[in-house]
């Protein structure tokens, strides 16, 4: 089975999704889990490292902003994994990660350079529209196997 990656990275619609289909979603939960839990780091939310920025510069440019290289630190080695990839254009805030547009776009370039099979879905604004959403997420799904 496949290993997707998903973005918006935290949205649990998509991680269900994945799984039922049998694949392993790539998403930040499991990811700042891992790092939540280690002795050097003070508290939830703070939940990176100082080295997380310096790990970043293997995608970005020291003039980027700390945060983006953090976030592109965390979620960067996920996209190198990935074998397959599910976009949502323009999310909702609560659909998923939408707190900072300028790594969301990094990721999305990061997808399309590693040339791995990705599917772009639009955020859907009815409830007819969701299912199409569902079904194109589904038959992307079933032709990774």
């Amino acid at each position: 089975m496949a290993k997707v990656f998903i973005h918006p990275p935290n949205s649990v619609i998509l991680f269900d999704l994945v799984r039922r289909f049998g694949h392993t979603p790539l998403g930040l939960g499991e990811e700042v889990s891992k790092n939540v839990n280690k002795p050097e780091i003070d508290s939830p939310p703070m939940n990176i490292t100082p080295d997380f920025p310096r790990r970043g510069l293997k995608y970005a440019a020291i003039e980027v902003p700390s945060g983006v290289r953090g976030r592109l630190a965390l979620m960067g080695p996920l996209i190198e994994e990935a074998d397959a990839a599910i976009i949502i254009e323009d999310p909702e805030i609560g659909f998923g990660c939408t707190s900072c547009a300028r790594t969301n776009e990094f990721l999305i370039y990061l997808v399309k350079q590693r040339k791995i099979p990705y599917i772009t879905v639009p955020y859907p604004s009815s409830e007819e529209e969701a299912r199409i959403m569902v079904q194109k997420i589904k038959n992307f799904l079933l032709s990774l196997k």
